[in-house]
């Protein structure tokens, strides 16, 4: 059997190395368009900042191993051009010196991956970040000439990383982000955290802005939004990726939601014997079933394994991806799993959502630091929908438990009961995750009531509400939410005759335990009351980012 592989990287190397390991016998061919088969993509912008020193750090594999160590068969600069389902053929252009030439299949595997979504063309000030030799022009130029200014138009992924990369070159550099928050994987509360840590490390960041106009004129590149121009000498387009499926229209291949190859559950796309994984193709959704596109490297890698066991073993894994995701941003990690509450809406699900801010580990052993984190679930079944969390430590453990509880389909509740691993300078003996558990059974109990940043304006418009801040005076003197008076949890029940009955008590804290303790108090007293979720730490640190925002138009 000769299988055709179009795209190396992620997707097409792994299948072609699963292959082998399950068929010593099969002749297995790769055509790669770039100078490098199987390359780490994601530490791309590392290599700017010269984090990764050595080019060849970021090369997994080469033509040469692959042949040496699984006898494959691996074209660099080689592009494959059209493809020609009734002869089962590809039309293949050697790069390098322009021949083209046909080549034969039994089986055609695309793994094209994506492509960069482009306002402009690219330049010799204008670039893009997909493959190692962007990441290598990049660097040279800021190298040989000199750049002090660059700008970055898209607040994704790659943008942050290049953000923080080039800053580490002592940069000038500026965030232009179309949307109201960087990282479409967040929700604009959590972004706010990241939005601080840029702007503290010197990122200028532009947020809720459209570029209009690119121009390019004496070694200088003009980026026009909202009537203003920014100048810089260097431009990183990051606006977003693409599903590579632009072979299908020579096979008349089917395709779907965002231009993906539309495949079935075999990966199989409309044509016979043509499949494709990876980055340019949906899959279904883990939560919900949706047909969705995530260009993920792990998802990609776990596709090409998969399809190698489906053609040998004759074995069917289908895939259900979440998005679980984690970034470097400067000091902080940021990180998600499922939907994020703006899907939610989107897709009018029901659901419910909590905020804490615990520490990473036990907050008396040195290096302690907070995790701010957002947990939403289904209000009926309880099954976890999505999980952000943006934190200095500890934010991939916690994220990685979350997600696996999604698949596990563990009800929110049923975090209280994990076992984790506790030692002071790792966790505490009530981890965060069964903190998140501990909040889940208390809602599902009854025994507190929960409102939220969004509720605060139409909360205060009732006159039958009391806003009450049950932290220490220091804290409340150093800023709270206005129109709250201050009533320090320890003296609450000595004051408890001084507060009316009649209304109902909206209380805070900073993070959302002091007053849920004092509901708890205040409850059995006899009063009504409800307590903002996630506290003054989340509610201060999003109000100063919305008027940071706005200053800046």
């Amino acid at each position: 059997m000769k299988y055709v592989i179009v795209g190396g990287v992620a997707g097409g190397a792994s299948f072609a190395c699963r292959l082998r390991r399950l068929d010593e016998f099969a002749e297995i061919k790769i055509y790669e368009k770039t100078g490098f088969v199987s390359y780490a993509n994601c530490g791309l912008p590392y290599y700017i900042s010269s984090v990764i020193k050595e080019k060849e750090s970021l090369t997994l594999q080469t033509p040469q191993s692959l042949k040496a160590r699984f006898n494959i068969d691996v074209f660099t600069s080689h592009e494959v051009l059209e493809i020609d389902a009734k002869t089962k053929k590809v039309l293949v252009e050697n790069l390098l010196t322009g021949k083209k030439y046909y080549e034969s299949y039994d089986k055609l595997i695309l793994s094209p991956g994506s492509e960069a979504i482009k306002l402009t063309s690219n330049s010799k000030r204008i670039y893009e970040l997909k493959t190692v030799e962007d990441s290598c022009k990049i660097k040279d130029f800021v190298t040989k000439f000199n750049v002090k200014k660059a700008v970055i138009i898209g607040g994704g992924f790659i943008g942050l990383e290049i953000a923080e990369n080039l800053k580490e070159r002592n940069l000038d550099v500026t965030v232009i982000e179309g949307k109201n928050h960087v990282l479409a994987n967040l929700d604009s509360e959590m972004a706010a955290f990241v939005h601080h840590e840029l702007r503290r490390n010197g990122v200028k960041l532009l947020i809720n802005k459209l570029v209009t106009e690119i121009k390019e004129e004496n070694d200088k590149v003009y980026i026009k939004y909202d009537d203003k121009v920014i100048e810089c000498d260097l431009l990183i387009q990051a606006v977003g990726v693409k599903p590579n499926s632009t072979l299908a229209k020579s096979a008349d291949l089917e395709l779907e939601i965002k231009g993906a190859f539309k495949t079935d559950d075999d990966f199989e796309t409309s044509g016979k014997d043509i499949y494709a994984i990876g980055d340019a193709i949906a899959l279904n959704s883990l939560i919900d079933n949706s047909r969705t596109n995530i260009p993920l490297a792990g998802l990609a890698n776990k596709e090409g394994r998969e399809l190698a066991s489906s053609f040998i073993l004759n074995k069917k894994n289908e895939i259900k991806p979440l998005g679980t995701s984690i970034l470097k941003v400067f000091s902080l990690a940021a990180a998600s799993t499922g939907f994020s509450e703006e899907q939610l809406e989107s897709k009018g699900m029901k659901y419910e959502k909590i905020y804490l801010c615990p520490a990473n580990h036990a907050s008396y052993y040195p290096g302690a630091s907070i995790l701010n984190i957002k947990v939403m679930f289904d209000k009926d079944t309880y099954q976890i929908l999505g999980a952000q969390i943006v934190g200095e430590s500890g934010v991939d453990k916690r994220i990685d438990i979350l997600s696996l509880a999604i698949q596990a389909k563990l009800p929110i509740y049923e975090l209280a009961k994990c076992e984790l691993s506790y030692a002071p300078p790792f966790g505490s003996a009530k981890d965060p995750i069964n903190m998140i558990g501990y909040i889940a059974e208390n809602l599902k109990n009854n025994l507190v009531e929960q409102f939220y940043i969004e509720d605060i304006p139409v909360l205060k418009e009732d006159p039958n509400n009391l806003f009450i801040d049950v932290r220490t005076r220091e804290e409340y003197s150093a800023g709270h939410i206005e129109g709250t008076i201050n009533i320090p949890l320890d003296e609450l029940r000595d004051r408890l005759d001084k507060i009316d009955k009649t209304k109902t008590l909206c209380l805070n804290c900073q993070s959302a335990l002091r007053s849920y303790l004092a509901c708890r108090i205040l409850t059995q007293h006899g009063f009504k009351c409800k307590h903002l979720s996630g506290g003054y730490r989340i509610y201060s640190n999003y109000m100063s980012d919305l008027k940071l925002i706005e200053e800046t138009k």
